[in-house]
């Protein structure tokens, strides 16, 4: 069952609250509408419900609020609006990514293709499927985790009748398998031929909350809808026939020359207009919205106070709770399979392959130019790197790539569906970083050989001999290519955006190495290159000499000025990475 209790959204400046102390209940087996017209507080209900929204009041999904919930893609299904999703990643794609952070089987994305009528689609991209296809594909978003409760806005916004009539019968299938769905309309007949229960909100305010039967009758009146050039003179005409023959008729004048009358039929009316000489344009029978009702209905539930909810739901004591500020939010869970998900995002848009291959031939075009000139060192040759460039191609590729890995989560945030903003949890983090590192050294090692076989086929293998200092030179290199796609990813994450990663990556090279150049090469500056003797005298007889072999090149290595800028960036990155997860506890 799902309990709102006292859901109440924070105002903003002088407007009143766009939800107002709204409470009531969705059952188990039975489908409840959320009834109201554009701007009535529905959505805003919706993501209080999921902790998206600050304000004062709490839901019970079976008698757990969702900050409690340990898995809650397995508790709750959401759809709000669009899927997010990267127009690029193929429909399989995008599930299959979801599968991991929710943490099923990719098989279960397979099993709900079919279930929602997607089947054949698989390889499409998701910016190509027509209205009708992304409705399906985030039902099935909101199924992967085969939750028991299901939060719906608008889902039929945009279908065709067939295709509604489709997601009804879905969803009413899930409500029969025990099930709860709850779902946002604003079509008084949707919610009379499709719930169970209608909930109706005006003004942010729950006025009625009926069995569905009981609100056709209530809400839902026949009527004759006339439109007539004279509609004026056809209601003075309809009225006064109905007094003489004393029926009730009710004639509501609508927009432009349109009339709504309650009470008669359309041979009554048709006749009356015939008989004055008013000429009829449309005459039809309707089923007409009486609109809501200024009142809250007597609950069955309104009066118990003896300390217990009915339908075994959550204490009364636990009321209290209700009325506090729910503003500050428990961190929403990251994907349960945070490597799994991160390899399915890089792998399934084709900017990977893209920013690769791109990569790959700049790198070799630049070797073959500065191995022709003869005048470069033999590194910055293999390396595709210029004097006149602040980074190497494979570098700036590794820093993109890494600055695409959380620019993409913000851009589309896939991981948001009804989960507050993209999860600032370690396991997310630590999965993207080693991801970027996989990535940033194989990228130098393709790099590499391919510049290393353009230069052999070109100029011969003689031109090329190997530096005896090449462990060095190797994990300066891979370093570089992994402080790059580190900083990428850190300066998304921090600025939300991919353009201030690059501009992360972009800074090292431009802004700290020549000041670090100025620091690090003054009269007074000591060095620590006497560190492995200092070690290996108080370590004794323990200490071994490959040890300080492989101290004294890190040594080597960080002591560049390009790897002492690049740690002092990854240091202030990493550190504003957490800061501003601690700010933005709320949001996580």
């Amino acid at each position: 069952m799902l309990q709102a209790i006292g859901l109440t959204s924070t105002p903003r400046r002088d407007r009143p609250p766009a939800v107002d102390d709204l409470t009531f209940e969705a059952r188990p087996g039975a489908v409840t509408a959320l009834l109201g017209t554009p701007g009535s507080g529905k959505t805003t209900a919706l993501r209080l419900m999921l902790e998206l929204e600050p304000g004062r009041g709490i839901t019970y999904f079976r008698g757990r609020p969702l900050h409690r919930i340990a898995h809650p893609p397995r508790e709750v299904g959401v759809l709000l609006g669009d899927i997010p999703g990267h127009p690029s990643r193929t429909l399989r794609g995008q599930l299959r990514m979801l599968c991991a952070a929710a943490g099923v089987p990719a098989s279960r994305s397979d099993e709900l293709v079919r279930t929602v009528g997607l089947a054949g689609l698989e390889r499409r991209r998701i910016g190509t499927l027509p209205v009708g296809a992304d409705r399906r594909l985030g039902l099935a978003s909101a199924l992967l985790g085969a939750p028991h409760t299901l939060l719906l806005d608008e889902p039929g916004a945009g279908l065709s009748a067939p295709e509604g009539a489709w997601l009804y019968e879905l969803l009413r299938a899930h409500a029969a398998d025990g099930g709860t769905v709850l779902y946002t309309t604003d079509d008084p007949k949707d919610a009379a031929r499709n719930a169970d229960r209608v909930v109706t909100l005006d003004g942010g305010r729950l006025v009625a909350d009926q069995a569905a039967a009981e609100f056709a009758r209530t809400r839902l009146r026949p009527r004759v809808s006339v439109r007539t050039p004279h509609a004026a003179r056809l209601a003075a005409v309809v009225a006064q026939e109905a007094r003489a023959a004393r029926r009730t008729v009710e004639v509501v004048a609508e927009d432009g020359n349109r009339l709504s009358v309650y009470g008669s039929d359309c041979a009554a009316v048709g006749d009356a207009a015939f008989r004055h000489g008013v000429p009829v344009h449309r005459l039809v029978d309707e089923t007409g919205d009486t609109g809501p009702a200024p009142r809250t209905p007597e609950r069955a539930d309104a009066g118990d106070r003896s300390g217990e909810s009915p339908e075994g739901g959550p204490p009364a004591a636990h009321e209290a709770e209700a009325g506090r500020r729910t503003a500050v939010r428990k961190p929403a869970r990251s994907p349960l399979r945070p490597l799994r998900y991160e390899l399915h995002r890089l792998l399934g848009v084709p900017s990977t392959p893209l920013v690769v291959t791109g990569v790959l031939l700049v790198s070799v075009t630049l070797a073959l130019l500065l191995g022709r000139g003869g005048r470069a060192a033999l590194p910055a040759v293999i390396a595709g790197w210029p004097a006149i460039s602040p980074l190497p191609p494979a570098a700036l590729g590794a820093g993109l790539l890494g600055a695409f890995s959380f620019g993409e989560e913000y851009r589309y945030p896939a991981l948001t569906s009804g989960r507050g903003a993209v999860p600032r949890r370690p396991g997310l983090l630590l999965a993207k970083l080693a991801v970027a590192a996989s990535v940033a050294l194989l990228l130098g090692v393709l790099v590499v050989l391919a510049d290393l076989g353009a230069l052999r086929l070109v100029y011969g293998g003689e031109l090329i001999p190997v530096p005896r200092n090449w462990p060095t030179l190797c994990a300066s290199w891979l370093g570089l290519l992994v402080g790059c796609a580190w900083a990428g990813l850190l300066g998304a994450g921090v600025f939300r955006a991919a353009a201030a990663g690059v501009a992360a990556v972009l800074a090292v090279p431009v802004a700290f190495v020549p000041l670090l150049q100025k620091v690090l090469t003054g009269p007074s500056v000591r060095s620590a290159a006497g560190l492995p003797g200092r070690l290996r005298e108080l370590a004794g007889p323990r200490w071994s000499p490959a040890v300080e072999h492989w101290l004294a090149g890190a040594l080597r290595v960080v002591g560049q000025p390009a790897g002492v800028a690049l740690s002092l960036v990854l240091t202030g990155l990493l550190c504003a990475y957490v800061f501003t997860g601690l700010r933005r506890k709320a949001r996580w």
